[in-house]
């Protein structure tokens, strides 16, 4: 008996084999730092060809991955068996599919369509391993969908036998969504039996010429129009700068010192430390590639401020999961949706910025009204400003960290490349935190606050900012894998649906089901938006609706930035929208609260992510509408800036049934009519005459107005508030 055990603990099955996992976190180490340098040389010193740069960053995205994330919870990375040696041999095939590409490179080029055995073997590898590193970062869902954009490929064009081994792929891996996948993959073969038997045609749209294993295989791996394609650039690219630029502000105490600015400019404010909240979420959620991330990072010093206030457990994770989800709206980062969306729509990155910050302050805006009346209806009071910090103390302390941001914004817009604007950005991060703790040092002689209370050498100093900028290098290759393998996978589902050409038949089908009705086509887009979104990261969710949903808009007739607008709004709906809100959940775990009836919350908090986009659809809120294109600062698109404002105080109102006071039924009946007269358009009369906007909005304008008046000169009868 001794002897097994004995045997098995020195063959390292038993205990954790502490060498193997330095070794690893060593290797892991080296690799995220190199990966790290990699993207800044080619961002910022020498570009390379599309393939080369694309294949060497999945290369390392890949290898990261295997490193990091087990195979399943059985197999523990702290032990040496064969799932972790099984890990090391799928390094290894990564690293020579890459190799394979940038070696043959001109080889590859020259012999498009004629492949070599070869070729095919190491696309098919390439593609299995994408495949593999999707299921173990994002989950069972994304990896079931890319398979079933595999088998409708592969097939004649059966999309429902594709659903459903999307769904059994999800169930097997033990998906959390597992009961909604068996639903949808039980309805998809209802529709398949109906069409067989009752109706042919509702298949026939789906059919499509089968395509070779090779074919497919090689489309997705050795050319740039599948997993090497657009999303993967741009992860590779611009993404990855920016989310190294915020893993340095991370590791340089930029985070705390934007949450501590917060803080000092609302926290006397009714309901303060949730209002701080909204804007740590909006500050860090600008340079964040995910809400939950946000959620996780800011929510642990605000919500816990929230509930020791006064908020309720529930409210105080809900308003962190709103927050945290419209800093994915919120230039200039916007969750890589800023650099999606400028290649998709072939538009300055400037122009996507300048036209996206005025709907995200009004989501900020929708968001402060709700967490605004809750503290009023609750009767929570902002903190004694001597509980505060001192803002010009945060700002004083913390100015280093404004220098970068305000260099970032000044490259920007000197029309510098989004790539080279990263890459400056985090040099001079760098640069300003390496020298204010010199001057520190300098000052305090020999003692460096954020670092030791205690003296330290020369020597030791540069010891410790070379690890911040090892451990910052790391972090961010590390932050940078999701977003890299969902790109990569989204890759797979935009190159089966440009191969087969689904997506013009799923944008026909969205116009056959919204009858030409522009806010129905846009409702309907919302509603697979949620669906995907409850697989799908934020990203993959959007370039798979752009790719399927959005010809159908510009069918319609919507500008095509105002179509990706619209799709990336709806991109981010499943943060927040219960079944499965990911945000709204991260929020419950930090508050220790109900998870549904945070979501539930939380989607109420984000109703501006439903409105705006319509209104984007109907009036130049950026700057286009009805085929014309304005000056974003010219009187019809301030107007509606303006009306949208008022709209949204309305409608956060009557949903709250809160403006001065409670609102009575009257009231709300009132409120709920303004909101809809100031967000509606010019007026059509059956006889062909036309009320204008400016018309409608002025009735619904002094309908808030009159509310405003009652609730201030009348007071109902009723029992007084509960003290707080």
């Amino acid at each position: 008996m001794n002897t097994t055990v004995n045997a098995a603990d020195a063959a390292g099955e038993l205990g954790p084999n502490k060498a193997l996992v330095n070794a690893v976190a060593k290797v892991v180490m080296v690799l995220a730092v190199c990966l790290s340098l990699y993207q800044l040389y080619t961002a910022g010193v020498s570009p390379l060809t599309a393939l080369v740069q694309r294949s060497l960053h999945l290369g390392a995205i890949l290898s990261l991955t295997f490193l990091l994330r087990p195979i399943g919870p059985w197999a523990r990375k702290d032990r040496l068996n064969f799932w972790n040696i099984l890990d090391w041999v799928l390094v290894a095939v990564s690293v020579y599919c890459v190799w394979y590409i940038c070696s043959n490179l001109n080889e590859i080029f020259a012999r498009q369509g004629d492949w070599l055995q070869a070729d095919v073997w190491i696309s098919v590898a390439g593609v299995i391993l994408t495949l593999e590193a999707c299921r173990r970062v994002i989950g069972g869902v994304m990896a079931g969908i890319c398979l079933a954009a595999l088998i409708y490929a592969y097939t004649m064009g059966d999309v429902i036998l594709a659903v459903l081994g999307c769904m059994l792929f999800a169930r097997l891996c033990n998906s959390p969504k597992s009961w909604l996948t068996l639903l949808v993959g039980l309805a998809a073969v209802g529709y398949w039996l109906y069409g067989i038997y009752y109706e042919p045609y509702l298949l026939d749209m789906f059919l499509h010429k089968p395509y070779s294993v090779e074919r497919i295989a090689t489309t997705l791996w050795l050319t740039t129009e599948g997993i090497f394609g657009l999303p993967l650039g741009v992860a590779a690219t611009f993404v990855f700068v920016f989310v190294l630029f915020g893993a340095f502000l991370e590791v340089t105490g930029g985070g705390n010192f934007f949450i501590d600015l917060a803080y000092a400019l609302t926290g006397r404010f009714s309901g303060g430390p949730a209002k701080t909240s909204v804007l740590a979420s909006g500050f860090m959620g600008s340079v964040s590639g995910s809400a939950v991330g946000n959620v996780v990072a800011t929510g642990s010093f605000t919500i816990p401020m929230m509930k020791r206030v006064g908020y309720r457990p529930h409210v105080a994770g809900a308003i962190e999961a709103a927050a945290s989800t419209g800093g994915q709206l919120m230039p200039p980062i916007m969750g890589a949706g800023a650099f999606l969306m400028a290649e998709f729509t072939n538009t300055s990155y400037l122009t996507i910025i300048k036209v996206a910050l005025v709907p995200a302050i009004l989501y900020y805006f929708t968001v402060l009204l709700f967490v605004h009346f809750e503290a009023q209806k609750q009767g929570i009071m902002g903190q004694p400003k001597d509980k505060l910090p001192k803002a010009w103390k945060v700002i004083k302390g913390g100015l280093h960290f404004i220098i970068p941001v305000g260099i970032l914004i000044y490259v920007l817009m000197a029309n510098y490349s989004p790539m080279m604007a990263g890459f400056v950005a985090v040099l001079s991060t760098l640069a300003a935190s390496i020298l204010a703790n010199i001057v520190r040092w300098t000052v305090n002689k020999g003692v460096v606050k954020d670092i030791s209370e205690t003296r330290i050498s020369a020597g030791e100093l540069a010891k410790t900012e070379g690890m911040m900028i090892v451990t910052g290098l790391e972090r961010g290759a590390k932050n940078a894998v999701m977003v890299s393998v969902a790109c990569a996978a989204a890759g797979i589902i935009v190159g089966m649906v440009t191969l087969t050409g689904m997506g013009l038949k799923f944008s026909s089908l969205v116009l056959d089901l919204s009858f030409g009705i522009e806010a129905l086509a846009i409702l309907l887009i919302g509603a697979a938006s949620l669906v995907l979104g409850m697989g799908l990261p934020v990203t993959a969710s959007y370039i798979v609706l752009a790719t399927l949903a959005g010809p159908a808009l510009l069918d319609l007739g919507v500008p095509l930035l105002v179509t990706h607008m619209i799709v990336f709004w709806y991109s981010q709906d499943a943060n927040v929208t219960p079944p499965v809100s990911l945000a709204s959940f991260a929020g419950a775990g930090v508050a220790g609260a109900n998870p549904m009836q945070t979501a539930f919350t939380s989607w109420k908090l984000a109703k501006g992510l439903y409105i705006i986009p319509i209104i984007m659809a109907y009036r130049p809120m950026l700057g286009i509408a009805n085929g014309k294109d304005y000056e974003l600062m010219h009187w019809p698109v301030i107007f509606t800036w303006i009306t949208t404002l008022c709209g949204l105080v309305a409608f956060a109102a009557a949903l709250d049934r809160y403006l001065f006071r409670k609102a009575t039924v009257p009231e709300t009946a009132i409120l709920v009519l303004a909101a809809g007269l100031l967000f509606w358009p010019d007026i059509v009369l059956p006889g062909g005459g036309v009320i204008p906007a400016w018309v409608v909005d002025s009735l619904g304008f002094g309908l808030l107005v009159l509310v405003g008046v009652m609730q201030k000169v009348w007071r109902p009868a009723g029992p007084a508030p509960a003290p707080a």
